[in-house]
């Protein structure tokens, strides 16, 4: 069994890793940012625009500093900014757990997404470009279904909520910070052999890499703003979920659904984005990915619409499973695609300056869904919004050109 396990490639490992990673820093920030944001706004009273907008506060210092945060990971490694980011995440969290006014819940806040934005995906996603370059979407997939993987935890975390009160459910979340974060950049430390990998670089034909291609040549490109603008229209709709779903899906405008039951919603959705990410790593390894990924914007544009006629826990299902399908697998075929274009030695400031625009969309989502929402008691508008920003992607990314007729165009 020791034998087996020891000729485990180690890049799954760090794979492996990489999930967990995502799986901790993706809670306050991501799976469970909206109960956070429900049980603030029913202890402060505040209107959900002010509520929600700390979303969109907190992603503004992560979109202003993923360029910065690619550039550091490729300098000075991906493992120490994992124990710098999760450090700073758990002292957000802590000073979360403690608040009382606006500013001080938006400071704190701001304070936690900068710790996951410099200790979460970029790292974690970073590590994994430079050890699977032969099985890219595969690996990517595991780091990206990390993010899924920690809504298993959501009714867990509503239940500490109903039973400690979400003060101090935040001081654990903090503590858990704490620990992970040396243990998971502790495995993401070792640095991958040059030469096995330069063996898989000429006997895989499909092997994709310009690793030359400094940032600078790749702003100038178009693939690249194809994928920022794709990226950023697809993703409006996930920060905006991200922030909304448990306040609609609890609301008695929305789905009226009561907060036991709401919580249960998070992890069926969790478990089949998980299996969406995990399925779309391979499919991106076998199939086109120019043929797949505007498919699977369709479906995540399908599934936005069925979600705003959603009047029952039956549709709220429904919606979960062409999500799980369309964002699921849309997301690591997506991010192993970039890697195709750009993954090289500087990926990982190429993917922060690339997914700047998205951390835009992201960050100003929340707070516009919120803000309409008091105005017109409804998030359907904003759903319907959302929907057609998926099908633009769609569109989008039928008219990219080709990676390898792309690398043989940027070479001759």
């Amino acid at each position: 069994m020791k034998n087996k396990i020891k000729k485990i490639y180690y890049g799954w490992w760090i794979s492996v890793a990489g999930g967990l990673n995502t799986a901790i820093s993706s809670i306050p920030t991501f799976t469970g940012g909206s109960i956070i944001f429900k049980a603030i706004e029913e202890e402060f009273n505040w209107s959900r625009a002010i509520v929600s907008g700390v979303a969109s506060f907190g992603r503004f210092g992560g979109a202003l500093l993923g360029p910065l945060e690619g550039y550091l990971t490729d300098r000075f490694g991906a493992w120490k900014m994992i124990i710098i980011g999760f450090f700073i995440a758990s002292l957000g969290l802590f000073w979360l757990s403690t608040i009382n006014t606006i500013i001080f819940y938006y400071f704190s806040y701001l304070l936690v997404s900068l710790g996951v934005s410099i200790g979460g995906f970029v790292p974690s996603m970073s590590a994994v470009n430079v050890w699977m370059p032969h099985k890219r979407a595969t690996a990517m997939s595991w780091v990206i279904g990390g993010s899924s993987f920690g809504g298993f935890f959501m009714p867990l975390m509503v239940l500490s909520m109903e039973e400690l009160g979400w003060r101090l459910t935040l001081v654990v979340l903090g503590f858990l910070f704490v620990f992970s974060g040396p243990l998971l950049a502790y495995v993401i430390k070792k640095r991958p052999d040059i030469e096995f990998l330069e063996k898989i670089k000429t006997s895989k034909k499909n092997y994709i890499s310009n690793s030359d291609m400094s940032p600078k040549m790749a702003i100038k490109s178009q693939p690249f703003w194809i994928l920022a603008f794709s990226h950023l229209f697809a993703n409006i709709s996930v920060g905006a979920l991200s922030a909304h779903i448990f306040l609609y899906l609890t609301d008695e405008n929305g789905v009226g659904l009561d907060i036991i039951t709401a919580g249960t919603i998070l992890p069926i959705m969790s478990v089949l984005q998980f299996m969406g990410h995990i399925s779309g790593g391979i499919v991106g390894d076998l199939v086109n990915k120019k043929i797949v990924l505007p498919i699977f914007f369709l479906l995540q544009a399908i599934a936005i619409i069925i979600l705003a006629h959603a009047g029952s826990y039956y549709m709220v299902i429904l919606f979960s499973v062409i999500w799980g399908v369309g964002f699921g697998m849309r997301t690591p075929t997506f991010h192993a695609m970039r890697g195709d274009f750009f993954g090289g030695k500087h990926y990982g400031t190429i993917l922060g300056i690339n997914a700047f625009p998205m951390g835009i969309g992201m960050m100003i989502a929340p707070v516009i869904v919120g803000y309409l929402y008091d105005t017109y008691d409804t998030y359907y508008f904003s759903f319907l919004v959302m929907a057609a920003l998926c099908i633009l992607s769609c569109i989008l990314i039928s008219i990219i050109k080709n990676p390898k007729n792309y690398e043989k165009n940027q070479t001759n």
